[in-house]
């Protein structure tokens, strides 16, 4: 059980990680102030970037699993 809860605070410490990245990249690409800002798109696509990081993490760990 010790391995599957490290897999997940793993998982979740990288898609935490990635949604904070995706979300700054995002939101620097054209915003001039606060209220320049698409709140609503940068939620999506670092939403969706965290979805992503979740499925890479088990894609990596089926394969470590064989």
């Amino acid at each position: 059980m010790g391995k599957l809860k490290a897999y997940w605070n793993f998982s979740a410490e990288r898609a935490v990680k990635t949604v904070a990245q995706v979300a700054i990249a995002t939101i620097g690409v054209g915003a001039v102030g606060i209220l320049d800002v698409e709140w609503g798109q940068v939620v999506s696509v670092a939403a969706l970037a965290g979805v992503m990081s979740l499925l890479t993490s088990v894609l990596t760990y089926d394969k470590g699993a064989k």
